[in-house]
């Protein structure tokens, strides 16, 4: 069906309301005084009655059905990749826009997949669903996206640090607790990781690929490669969970096509849009997630050359998973739509 152009007000609906993320949506709503005429919260017939906090107010949760999107323009989505499969007819049907965050539909050919600072354009050939990418793709992509387009990517190397939020609001308790439990000699309770979290780190997230590397450290790949339209681009990437609630990191090798200095890296991501660099050796200055959560850009540092390439240089990034790699990053592509 043909999509019209949204109301200068929409209505929002968001799906999933209850999750880390959802409570994350509502917020960034808010917070960029995003103009809604109405904000609906829909969460599981569990949650329903349950009040959020909105704007100065209360939003009442309501049990998420196919009806609930009747007199929707905008659906953003964070319930997981079951439940978004199973309400895009409804969405569809309705006349809405879903902004998806979970995987369901990412790879879909005729889905875009968009990073509002990298590739916006994309977000208007949809036919009704919009994929928000994996949180540690997004803030890789809105570092590399502008040094891309001055010397052309052709090989990354990135190493992730992620957070226990990427797991969910019931993977942040688990590391409070499990914290506690090892500082007061208690047995640890393992449920929402592979193995403890506190304490340690995990080479693990996500199940395991027949190739010997994990789903996540695929979505990387073929996600970045789609958001930058560069197939061609060589990405190997490990995924690792550490024990910090908020914030993922990532350590980047990135080899380019065509010369570039640190220096001129370094003008290109002063100026990019998204981007803070935080940068200065001689001050012990750079981006750390324990001291960046609740912020919005994606924050660089340590850049430097890459030596053991022809055009090489090596950076650190740092972005709150529930802001931009998640919330924030739908809500941009909703305030996107509505510049046409």
């Amino acid at each position: 069906m043909a999509f019209a152009s949204l109301p200068k007000n929409p209505v929002v609906a968001v799906a999933g309301a209850t999750g880390a993320v959802g409570r994350e949506m509502l917020l960034v709503l808010e917070q960029l005084e995003f103009p809604a005429a109405r904000v609906v919260a829909l969460a599981s017939k569990r949650s329903a009655g349950a009040t959020l906090p909105f704007a100065g107010g209360e939003l009442t949760v309501e049990e998420m059905r196919p009806e609930s999107f009747e007199g929707v323009d905008i659906a953003l989505f964070s319930a997981g990749a079951e439940v978004s499969r199973q309400m895009r007819p409804a969405v569809v049907a309705a006349g809405a826009v879903m902004i998806d965050n979970s995987s369901a539909f990412r790879m879909e050919p005729d889905v875009p997949l968009v990073v509002p600072e990298v590739n916006p354009d994309d977000a208007f050939a949809h036919h009704g669903v919009i994929a928000n990418p994996n949180c540690s793709t997004i803030q890789m992509v809105v570092a590399l996206g502008p040094l891309h387009r001055v010397a052309s990517l052709k090989r990354v190397v990135v190493a992730t640090y992620q957070a226990a939020s990427g797991a969910g609001a019931a993977a942040m308790d688990e590391l409070y607790n499990q914290s506690r439990q090892f500082l007061d000699g208690e047995e640890l309770d393992i449920k929402h990781f592979a193995h403890r979290i506190a304490f340690n780190c995990i080479p693990q997230i996500d199940v395991f690929l027949d190739d010997g590397s994990t789903k996540e450290e695929w979505k990387m790949v073929v996600e970045t490669k789609k958001i930058l339209h560069a197939p061609e681009v060589e990405v190997a990437v490990s995924c690792v969970r550490v024990p910090v609630l908020r914030c993922h990191a990532e350590a980047l090798h990135v080899e380019f096509e065509a010369p570039i200095s640190v220096e001129q890296a370094r003008g290109v991501l002063a100026a990019a849009e998204g981007v803070v660099l935080m940068d200065d050796p001689a001050e012990k200055t750079y981006p750390m997630p324990g001291l960046l959560a609740g912020t919005d850009p994606v924050y660089v540092g340590r850049l430097r050359k890459d030596p053991t390439v022809e055009h090489g240089l090596a950076f650190w990034n740092v972005a709150d998973q529930l802001r931009k790699g998640a919330a924030l990053n739908a809500v941009q592509i909703a305030q996107l739509l509505l510049t046409r």
